[in-house]
C-alpha cells in the first residue's frame, strides 16, 4: 500500500510481480476487446459488396435471379494489411439456382449453397462456415414478387494460442511466447449449428423500372460460441452469438439503351454495433447488345469509409472491384487507408432459348 510522508507519495518497489499484476489489470481488458473484435469479424463476415454476396445478405435471395436461371460467385476481401503482419482475409464461394418452375404456378423454388472462410491476422482465429439455402418465390399478379427463405449450416471456429501472448509471459522487458502461461483455453476448436431467415419483395411495373427490398435475421437460434467450457451462469458472460438484422433496398432504372442506374442502401445491426452503406452504380453498354458492359459506382459507409467501385462484364461474366478508403480516425493507424475486395459472378441459363416469364423483371440491355 502507499504511504503518505510530508504530502509526498512513496510507491512500493517495482518488482516483476508488481509488473505482472499491473499488466494483467491493463492488458486483460485489451485482450478481451481484441477477442471481441475478432469475434465480430469472424461470426459475421463482412463484405462491402453486400449486393454481390446475395446469400449472406438474405437467404430469401436464394434463386432470386431476375436475369438468369442459376449463378455462381466468388468473393474475396483483404483488410488491415499495413497493421497486421498477415492481413485479415475473408473469402466465400457460393451458388444458387431456380427449380420446379414448371411445377409451381406463378412461382418457383430456389436452392443454393455457400462456403465462408475468415482468417484473422496470422491465423490465430479462423472461421469456416458451410450453409445450405432454400427459398420460395411467388408471383403476385404480373408486377409483384414475394420471397421467403432460410439457410442452415455448420460453423467451425478455432484459435491457435501459440501465436498469442499473455500478461504472464512478460519477462520484464518483452513478451516471450516461450514462457509458460496460466491462460488455458478449454476448447480451442469449436463447432455449432447456425440458422438464418429472410423475406424479400420486388416490384417491376415496366421493363425500365425495378424495385426490391428485404429483411433478414442472422443467427436466429443464437448458438453458443466460446473457447471455454465454464457455463455462462458461472462465468458471468453470455457466449451466445447475438442475432443480426439486415435490411436492404435497391432499384434499377433504365435511362436509355446505353445506361442503367442502380441506387441501393444496406443497414445491419447486431448487439450494440451497426453499419449503414448507401450509394449506387451505373452500367454502360459498350457493345450495343449488352454482352460487354462497363460498371462504375460509389458507396459510403457512414462514419467509416468512402467506397469507389469499378467493374466489367463480358458475356455474362462479371468482375467487380471496390476499395474502402477509410475516412474515420482509424486511418491514422492504417497507411493503406482501407481494404480491397473482389467479386466474380457468372449467371447462366439451362438452355439457349428460355421463354421465361421473368425476362421483364429487371431492366436489361439484352433483348
Amino acid at each position: 500500500m502507499t504511504k503518505f510522508i510530508s504530502n509526498q507519495t512513496v510507491w512500493p518497489p517495482v518488482t516483476r510481480e508488481t509488473i505482472n499484476r499491473y499488466l494483467r489489470m491493463a492488458l486483460l481488458p485489451v485482450l478481451g476487446a481484441v477477442c471481441f473484435c475478432y469475434q465480430a469479424a469472424g461470426q459475421d463476415l463482412h463484405f462491402s459488396q453486400w449486393f454481390n454476396s446475395p446469400l449472406t445478405t438474405n437467404p430469401a435471395n436464394t434463386g432470386f435471379i431476375p436475369d438468369a436461371d442459376y449463378r455462381l460467385g466468388i468473393n474475396y476481401r483483404n483488410q488491415w494489411s499495413t497493421i497486421m503482419s498477415v492481413p485479415y482475409k475473408t473469402m466465400s464461394i457460393w451458388g444458387d439456382a431456380q427449380v420446379f418452375r414448371d411445377r409451381i404456378e406463378s412461382g418457383w423454388l430456389g436452392l443454393g449453397g455457400l462456403i465462408l472462410r475468415d482468417v484473422a491476422g496470422s491465423g490465430s482465429l479462423t472461421s469456416t462456415k458451410i450453409y445450405g439455402s432454400a427459398a420460395y418465390h411467388q408471383m403476385l399478379g404480373v408486377a409483384h414478387l414475394l420471397s421467403f427463405g432460410f439457410n442452415v449450416g455448420w460453423a467451425n471456429k478455432r484459435i491457435n494460442t501459440t501465436d498469442l501472448k499473455f500478461p504472464d509471459q512478460f519477462d520484464g522487458k518483452f513478451f516471450d511466447s516461450n514462457l509458460p502461461t496460466s491462460v488455458v483455453l478449454d476448447a480451442p476448436n469449436i463447432n455449432y449449428f447456425d440458422m438464418q431467415v429472410g423475406v424479400n419483395y420486388a416490384y417491376f411495373p415496366t421493363d425500365k423500372l425495378y424495385l426490391n427490398g428485404g429483411i433478414s435475421v442472422m443467427h436466429l437460434n443464437q448458438p453458443s460460441e466460446s473457447f471455454f467450457t465454464t457455463p455462462d451462469s458461472l462465468s458471468g458472460y453470455d457466449s451466445r452469438v447475438a442475432r443480426r438484422y439486415n435490411l436492404f433496398v435497391n432499384a434499377s432504372f433504365k435511362l436509355n439503351d446505353q445506361v442503367i442506374l442502380n441506387p441501393m442502401a444496406y443497414y445491419s445491426t447486431t448487439s450494440k454495433a451497426s453499419e449503414m452503406v448507401a450509394g449506387g452504380n451505373v452500367q454502360y453498354n459498350l457493345s450495343g447488345d449488352g454482352e460487354t458492359q462497363l460498371i462504375g459506382g460509389l458507396y459510403y459507409r457512414a462514419g467509416d469509409a468512402v467506397i469507389p467501385m469499378i467493374g466489367f462484364e463480358w458475356k455474362a461474366i462479371r468482375l467487380m472491384f471496390t476499395y474502402d478508403a477509410t475516412t474515420s480516425s482509424l486511418n491514422k493507424y492504417n497507411h493503406s487507408r482501407g481494404a480491397f475486395e473482389f467479386a466474380l459472378m457468372r449467371p447462366g441459363f439451362y438452355n439457349d432459348y428460355n421463354g421465361d416469364r421473368r425476362q421483364s423483371m429487371c431492366p436489361s440491355f439484352k433483348y
